[in-house]
């Protein structure tokens, strides 16, 4: 399924989003580089909201998009997986997606696979039979991630806005 790493993954803690979070997300996600294929960077208002609704997804699913940490406690973005919205009426609606945005710093560093395989051991936890991940096609290390944990192309299309975007997916 996953392929193993070439050099010792980084340790990584994943931990239910807190208010402050939604501070240290707004900062982390500021990065025009960060934002390139998610619409740019956002407002702090909207961190604080998906800060909330990722409380709601840990309480009632048992799995959210965590604030990810490095060993020494510094938040490096989240990763996680929640429940593809309804209300953006496109997209593997039903779905279970797992995610993963890093700041600028933390890239390059075996964190986003680190994270990605701590989120894929936790949401097999939870029961999830399988997994979908959503990429920008243009988004070559996201992409990277993807097929280092073994996920499966299994369709591409356009988003709302026109972007090319590819549906991965894993079975668990």
């Amino acid at each position: 399924m996953t392929t193993s790493p070439s050099r010792p993954l980084p340790a990584v803690q994943l931990r239910v989003p807190t208010d402050e979070d939604a501070h240290a997300w707004h900062a982390a996600f500021a990065d025009p580089d960060v934002m390139e294929f998610l619409g740019g960077p956002a407002e702090l208002s909207a961190y604080e909201e998906i800060t909330a609704r990722q409380r709601m997804h840990d309480a009632q699913l048992g799995y959210c998009l965590w604030t990810l940490t490095d060993a020494q406690g510094g938040v490096l973005g989240f990763t996680g997986a929640q429940p593809w919205p309804r209300e953006k009426g496109w997209g593997p609606v039903g779905e279970i997606e797992i995610g993963w945005r890093l700041s600028r710093a933390a890239w390059g560093r075996g964190y986003a696979y680190a994270a990605a395989l701590a989120t894929l051991e936790r949401v097999r936890a939870a029961g999830v039979p399988h997994v979908v991940a959503m990429i920008d096609a243009r988004n070559a290390r996201s992409v990277a991630v993807a097929e280092r944990l073994g996920m499966d192309l299994a369709e591409e299309f356009a988003t709302p806005a026109g972007n090319p975007a590819r549906r991965y997916v894993l079975a668990l």
